[in-house]
């Protein structure tokens, strides 16, 4: 497919102006044209990363990209997505019903998929697209291996416990969105049921005691069910706001909405660094695409200001900071450029806050606001505990990702003497593409003025998701 022109409406009104700066309407354009010409492969398949991570159409990377795809269609229905879609729909897993011993299948994937596949039909029309969605959707609900245990009400991610009993809300909320939106699609009210129930027990069971945020993990030993605290990923959140606007709209409860906002507002106090920029601290096990767009469902379909604010605010610092030469994003926002090859589990949430801000402010000048060059401080921290001592307005912490490739090796991060809201730390051996990513970004944070301050590292408690402790940051870049 040949590259689609990076060209707004703007810049057609007025061919014949003088250079201007571009808005947002142009880096809405530029992201979506490097969906399709950088990590699009033309084959109904998604590259994984800039570089040989392989590709696919399947579970929560792939899929991210497809979700920012179809905000983008959603917005402005462009004819050229269409046949993308038609693509990816045609390689899109089948599921079948997964029974007792025999099933061997994680329950969050078909759930991630049971949503790209509903998208699909919503930009096709395709049947089959939606009879996938189904299909993707029922091999869960209707598995007698995953609903066990001492709060069967949310489903193991791995069937009969396995995993260290670990069960976890990716599974859960893509379950509320999928039949939300099948719930749309077909108006067969056990999908509608289906989306209440599953979100009571969410929030009966994942919820924080303290934010009004959700956890992603708790583990479930058959006797009693235990939060893996404070551990808040961007697309559970972004689910549980999304599928809350849904349900108000869907049943007029306005107490659903109400729970949106107040996570949405949680969000933004609470998980942002000391310029008021959203920092999501996952390596590569979470993706940001469903905070975006449910900040958006609340600006566009809503009204709601603050979440007008909260995109704008973040895709100025993406766009000004984290955006690559070829217009893919880091994960984190307020940083520089990365380094190291950028993945489908980092980009998506960059690419998704352009597609927004076009939509919401087309015609807004963006003047680039990048991050001042620092000091890069070449130094192996490895040992737990440990700290970094520095002056500066930010820090950017690199090191190789999945360098005990692929997933245990945690460590938690305090900062100036205090915890963090999100206790994730640096969990820098996990790689979901399998691969190692040298001076990949581990950690940025950003304040609104110099001063002094201490990173600490400390020794995590081990568990079987994350596993145990593991650091080893090669150098540091320190902010002005």
């Amino acid at each position: 497919m040949p590259p689609r022109p990076l060209v707004s409406l703007a810049a057609l009104v007025c061919a014949g102006c003088a250079p201007r700066e571009p808005t947002y309407a142009d880096y809405g354009d530029r992201a979506v044209a490097a969906l399709e010409r950088v990590l699009y492969t033309g084959a109904g398949t998604w590259r994984r990363c800039v570089g040989s991570c392989g590709a696919g159409n399947r579970d929560w990377g792939d899929d991210s990209l497809t979700y920012t795809l179809y905000l983008r269609w959603s917005i402005a229905h462009e004819p050229s997505i269409g046949p993308i879609f038609a693509a990816l729909s045609a390689t899109a897993a089948v599921y079948a019903p997964c029974a007792g011993a025999a099933c061997d299948a994680w329950s969050d994937m078909p759930e991630w998929d049971a949503i790209a596949d509903e998208r699909e039909f919503e930009v096709t029309g395709d049947p089959v697209a939606l009879d996938r969605a189904k299909r993707a959707y029922a091999s869960v609900r209707d598995s007698d291996a995953y609903s066990r245990g001492a709060c069967p009400t949310v489903r193991y991610q791995q069937p009969l416990g396995g995993g260290g009993g670990l069960k976890t809300l990716e599974t859960e909320s893509n379950a509320i969105k999928a039949a939300l939106l099948l719930w749309r699609a077909t108006r067969e009210p056990s999908y509608l049921s289906d989306a209440e129930a599953a979100y009571a027990a969410a929030r009966a069971y994942f919820l924080d005691a303290t934010w009004p945020l959700y956890t992603v993990y708790l583990f479930d030993d058959g006797t009693s069910c235990t939060q893996l605290p404070r551990r808040f990923f961007a697309s559970v959140n972004g689910n549980m706001i999304w599928s809350g606007v849904a349900l108000a709209n869907e049943t007029g409860n306005a107490r659903y909405l109400d729970d949106a906002t107040r996570t949405a507002t949680a969000v933004d106090q609470s998980l942002s660094d000391g310029r008021g920029v959203f920092v999501d601290l996952q390596a590569e096990n979470d993706v940001v695409e469903p905070l975006v767009e449910a900040f958006y469902v609340l600006a566009a379909e809503r009204r709601w200001d603050p979440a007008r604010a909260w995109i704008l605010k973040n895709a100025r610092a993406a766009i000004s900071g984290a955006r690559t030469p070829d217009d893919l994003y880091g994960r984190f926002f307020d940083a520089p450029a990365p380094a190291a090859p950028v993945t489908s589990w980092q980009t998506n949430g960059g690419a998704a806050l352009a597609v927004a801000a076009a939509a919401l402010a087309p015609a807004d000048l963006l003047t680039a606001d990048a991050p001042p060059a620092g000091r890069s401080i070449t130094r192996d921290v490895a040992a737990l505990p440990s700290s970094i001592e520095f002056t500066g307005s930010g820090v950017v912490l690199f090191g190789t990702l999945g360098e005990r490739c692929c997933e245990p090796g945690h460590a938690a991060v305090m900062m100036d003497g205090q915890d963090m809201v999100d206790q994730t730390g640096i969990w820098q051996n996990k790689s979901s593409a399998g691969v190692l990513f040298e001076d990949a970004t581990l950690f940025a944070w950003r304040w609104a003025s110099a001063g002094a301050h201490t990173l600490t590292f400390v020794p995590p408690a081990a568990n079987t998701k994350e596993g145990g402790p593991f650091l080893h940051v090669q150098r540091y870049v320190v902010l002005p």
